[in-house]
């Protein structure tokens, strides 16, 4: 009968691939830490600020007129962050840094400061690394708190934001980040860069994602990173980007600590 057959390889084809589907779902599920991540847009949160909210509040970039994007990176300070600090000078640029503690912000302190005293955002990518949905609540207040304070000592001001490693979170990480004063901050663009220390990809990958009210994620840890810097900035700066910090985004709003944005 190979009507009959092929009816029945068929019907085993699509519930091989409903199960391959569902299994794929079921991974997606697992590696976000929750069934459903509520994120909030940079223009929502400006938006919701009211058309009354004035620039001169929150600087010379209105982001409700201009076509902002925001340069951020992880895991630092690192031995590659100097030359990425002059880069940013040298063109005026600032970035938001999701900084690292052990063996990173108690490593190099001068460069927290550094960070802090020339304009750019200083934030919290946890204490070790830890996957935060992975830990037990006391595990993620001693992976937020104890950077929040090294770095309030260092720069006189205590982070607002905080990036969770691999953007792995879940309602636990929302309630204390909210009782300890942090939002939750994603990305939009990201090349990848811990898979590749070939810069002209890394630059490829950026420029082909980018797109207004993009949030860049990148790491002056690789080697590969700082010296596609340059030429990113060079190419939106081109197309008539205008960098800002994650909180000058989403001004004249605010980011509210225990929720996340992308």
């Amino acid at each position: 009968m190979p009507s009959l057959t092929r009816k029945m390889t068929k019907t085993g084809t699509r519930l091989r691939g409903a199960a391959i589907l569902a299994a794929a779902a079921s991974l997606t599920l697992a590696l976000s830490g929750c069934t459903k991540l509520e994120t909030t847009s940079p223009s929502s949160v400006r938006g919701a600020a009211g058309a009354q909210a004035r620039a001169a509040a929150f600087g010379t970039v209105d982001c409700r007129r201009a076509k902002c994007i925001a340069l951020t990176f992880d895991a630092g300070p690192s031995e590659n962050s100097a030359r990425l600090l002059d880069i940013l000078k040298e063109r005026q640029v600032p970035a938001t840094f999701f900084l690292l503690g052990k063996r990173h912000i108690d490593t190099y302190p001068e460069l927290v400061r550094r960070m802090a005293d020339e304009g750019h955002e200083v934030a919290s990518h946890t204490w070790t690394h830890k996957i935060l949905t992975d830990a037990e609540p006391d595990e993620i207040r001693e992976e937020l708190e104890r950077p929040n304070k090294e770095i309030e000592r260092l720069t006189g001001r205590r982070p607002t934001l905080m990036r969770p490693p691999q953007g792995r979170t879940d309602d636990t990480v929302h309630e204390i980040s909210r009782e300890l004063g942090l939002a939750e901050v994603l990305w939009s663009v990201t090349a990848k860069d811990y898979k590749t220390n070939d810069s002209d990809l890394i630059t490829e990958r950026v420029l082909d994602q980018s797109s207004r009210d993009g949030i860049i994620l990148l790491h002056d840890i690789y080697d590969g990173t700082v010296p596609a810097v340059p030429g990113i900035i060079d190419a939106l700066k081109a197309r008539g980007y205008v960098f800002v910090t994650v909180p000058q985004l989403l001004a004249p709003g605010k980011a509210e600590p225990g929720k996340v944005y992308r």
